[in-house]
C-alpha cells in the first residue's frame, strides 16, 4: 500500500490532477551544517603581531615622540633611526585589527553560550591581567618618575573598575581607552546572546548597528554616540561577518556587509589620522587594513585551517597582558637605557623584555586567578538562582 500511494501520488502530480503548491526553499546558512570547530591557532599569531605592531609604534612611531625634547628619546625619533621611525608610524592600525579580531573571536566563543557563560568568561579574562597591570604601570610611574606624571589615588582606584572613561576620568595608561570600546561592544552583543545566536540575528544585529553608526555622527545625540560607538562599530562589524562566513560559507550578503564595512573603515582610518595620529599616511594605512582584512578573508574560507602548529597558542595568550604593560613601563625604561646602546637594540630588548613578563603575568597572574574567580562567580550565580523569591 505504501509504494502504491507513492506512485498514485506521483501519476497524480505529473498529469495535473493534483497540484502541490510550491514549497519555499530554507535559507541556505540555516540548514547547512556548520562547520565543525577547532582552534583557529593562526588568528593567535595574528592578535600578537597587532600587539607587536602597537608596541613598537609606541617606542618609537608616534607624533609624541617626534617632538624636540621628547620625554623619552630627548629627540625627535625621527632623527633617531628614520626607517624605523617611519614603519613604525602605522603601528597604530593594530589597535583595528584587534576590534575585527574580537568580533569574529567573541561571536565564536558565544555561540551557544547562555548571557551568564559570556559574562563570566568576558570578567575572567578581562580583569586579573588588568588589575595587575594597573598595580605594576603604577609601582613603574612612582618608582621611576620623570616621563610620566602618576594619577591621583582616587583615579587610580577608580581605574579598577575599567569604567573611567565612563566617568571622564584619565587612563593608569593610555591605551586603556580600547577597553572601553571593547565593553560598550560586550554590551551590544549581549542582546543578541540572550536571544540565541543564530544567523539571522547576528546579519541583523550588524545591520542595525551598522545602520545606526550611520546615523549617530550627524545625528550629534551623546547618548546614541556613546551607545553605538561609531569609530569602531565597523571593524567589529567585520569580524562579525567574517566569523558568519567561517561558520555557515559565504554567499553576497555577507560580501556585501564586508564591503561596506571596509568602505567605512577607510573614512575611521582617515579621522584617526588627522585627529589623533599625524604621522602616517592614509594610503598606507588603508593598505595595510586591506591586507589584514584579505587574510582574515583567507581565514573564514578555510585556507588556514591547515596552520596547527601549538606554540601559537602560546603567542596568543602573550597578546593581552603584553598590551597593557608594555606603553607606560617600556617608554619609562627607554628613557633610562637610551645612551646605554644602539636606539633600535633597545626598542627590540625592550619588547622581548614585555613579552617575557607577558609570559609570566599570564602563567601567575591570569591562570590561577581565573580559576578562583570564575568558580566565585559560578557559585555566586548559583546562589542567585537557588535564592527564595519574595
Amino acid at each position: 500500500m505504501r509504494g502504491f500511494d507513492t506512485g498514485h501520488t506521483t501519476l497524480l502530480r505529473a498529469s495535473g490532477a493534483m497540484r502541490v503548491p510550491p514549497q519555499p526553499l530554507p535559507p541556505l546558512a540555516e540548514t547547512a551544517p556548520a562547520r565543525e570547530e577547532g582552534r583557529l591557532y593562526v588568528i593567535d599569531g595574528v592578535r600578537l603581531l597587532a600587539a607587536l605592531l602597537v608596541a613598537v609604534h609606541h617606542y618609537a612611531g608616534t607624533d609624541r615622540l617626534d617632538q624636540p625634547g621628547n620625554p623619552v628619546w630627548g629627540r625627535p625619533v625621527s632623527e633617531i633611526m628614520p626607517t624605523v621611525f617611519h614603519f613604525s608610524t602605522y603601528g597604530w592600525i593594530g589597535v583595528e585589527i584587534f576590534f575585527v579580531i574580537s568580533g569574529f573571536v567573541i561571536c565564536m566563543s558565544c555561540w551557544g553560550r547562555t548571557p551568564r557563560q559570556f559574562f563570566v568568561s568576558r570578567v575572567i579574562r578581562l580583569y586579573p591581567a588588568y588589575w595587575f597591570a594597573i598595580v605594576f604601570t603604577t609601582a613603574v610611574v612612582v618608582a621611576l618618575p620623570g616621563v610620566w606624571e602618576r594619577l591621583r589615588m582616587r583615579d587610580i582606584l577608580l581605574n579598577l573598575t575599567m569604567l573611567q572613561s565612563g566617568s571622564a576620568s584619565p587612563h593608569v595608561d593610555g591605551v586603556y581607552w580600547t577597553l572601553w570600546t571593547e565593553l560598550r561592544f560586550y554590551l551590544l552583543f549581549l542582546v543578541v546572546v540572550a536571544m540565541g545566536l543564530t544567523y539571522r540575528r547576528v546579519v541583523v544585529f550588524c545591520c542595525v548597528w551598522g545602520t545606526a553608526a550611520m546615523l549617530a555622527p550627524i545625528s550629534e545625540l551623546r547618548l546614541m554616540i556613546l551607545i553605538v560607538n561609531p569609530v569602531a562599530a565597523w571593524f567589529f562589524i567585520a569580524g562579525l561577518v567574517l566569523y558568519l562566513m567561517y561558520r555557515f560559507g559565504q554567499d553576497l550578503l555577507l560580501w556585501g556587509m564586508l564591503t561596506m564595512s571596509w568602505l567605512m573603515a577607510q573614512v575611521e582610518l582617515g579621522r584617526r589620522i588627522e585627529s589623533v595620529e599625524h604621522v602616517s599616511g592614509w594610503r598606507g594605512s588603508a593598505l595595510i587594513y586591506t591586507a589584514f582584512l584579505l587574510f582574515m578573508v583567507a581565514v573564514a574560507l578555510g585556507y588556514t585551517d591547515r596552520v596547527r602548529w601549538k606554540w601559537l597558542d602560546t603567542a596568543g595568550a602573550l597578546t593581552y597582558p603584553l598590551y597593557l604593560t608594555h606603553y607606560l613601563a617600556g617608554t619609562v625604561m627607554i628613557n633610562r637605557l637610551r645612551d646605554t646602546m644602539d636606539p633600535r637594540l633597545l626598542v627590540a630588548v625592550v619588547t622581548v623584555v614585555f613579552l617575557v613578563l607577558s609570559l609570566l603575568v599570564h602563567r601567575c597572574v591570569e591562570r590561577p586567578a581565573a580559576r578562583l574567580v570564575k568558580r566565585g562567580l559560578d557559585t555566586s550565580f548559583a546562589r542567585l538562582r537557588n535564592a527564595p523569591r519574595g
